[in-house]
């Protein structure tokens, strides 16, 4: 990638438990021999996200970095993007040139979106241990985000999740747009998650893919750090 290239920048999203910091040590064993890589991880007042994923042995630990949000997790990779953009491009000037910064968002519900001004493609992670029904509520991360990915379906078996049922449901809740059911004990669902990020990095680097604003949040409730139920609606535009 030339240097004057800027790195593809993509978001992970999805509640919390679901596998995102799995699945992101994940992509980047795979993909650290054929791409440079770096991630930004998001946690309202920790960076364990991050200290886990040095832990793995991943990538070299200085390019694994944090963001404490403060607030609602979606908060920083929606409505207030600075704090995330300027890790991203932090990274960007200290290991040019990058072709790809994963941005994982801290756990959140099932409306949570990226801004389009923080990443070019994002990925909703579910799992079958939330539940098989979760696939057909719908909501902007599920039916909008670039890839949904189904995770644990080696655990369908001990949480009675019909995984064909729920990637069926997921499918037919996005309209098209591609659902990978996956587990780290398949390879072949490996291999096609790889893939996905190997194709969709050659899309953005050739200028071919346009970022999508999956919609606004919906209204929803969170707690504090005082323990008092906050409900409200997130405004977003560009």
């Amino acid at each position: 990638m030339p240097e004057n290239t800027r790195s593809f920048r993509l978001g992970v999203a999805g509640p919390v438990g679901t596998g995102k910091s799995s699945l992101i040590a994940m992509v980047c064993r795979e993909l650290a021999d054929e791409l440079q890589l770096g991630v930004i991880t998001n946690d309202i007042y920790t960076d364990e996200d991050a200290r886990l994923l040095r832990a793995a042995g991943v990538l070299d630990p200085e390019r694994i970095r944090a963001v404490e949000t403060g607030a609602c997790p979606h908060t920083a990779i929606r409505d207030d993007v600075t704090p995330n953009l300027i890790a991203v491009e932090d990274l960007e000037r200290d290991f040019a040139p990058l072709d790809v910064v994963l941005v994982e968002s801290g756990g959140d519900n099932l409306t949570a979106t990226f801004s389009p001004a923080l990443v070019d493609a994002q990925i909703f992670v579910l799992d079958v241990a939330g539940g098989g029904d979760v696939a057909r509520k719908g909501g902007p991360g599920i039916a909008r985000a670039d890839l949904l990915i189904v995770n644990k379906t080696d655990l369908a078996p001990y949480v009675g999740v019909d995984v064909p049922q729920m990637v069926a449901d997921a499918e037919a809740a996005r309209q098209g747009k591609p659902v990978l059911a996956l587990s780290r004990t398949d390879p072949d669902s490996v291999r096609r998650l790889k893939d996905w990020v190997l194709t969709m990095t050659q899309l953005v680097h050739t200028g071919t893919h346009t970022p999508v604003d999956p919609g606004p949040m919906a209204p929803h409730s969170h707690t504090d750090e005082n323990g008092q139920l906050i409900s409200h609606t997130h405004a977003h535009s560009h």
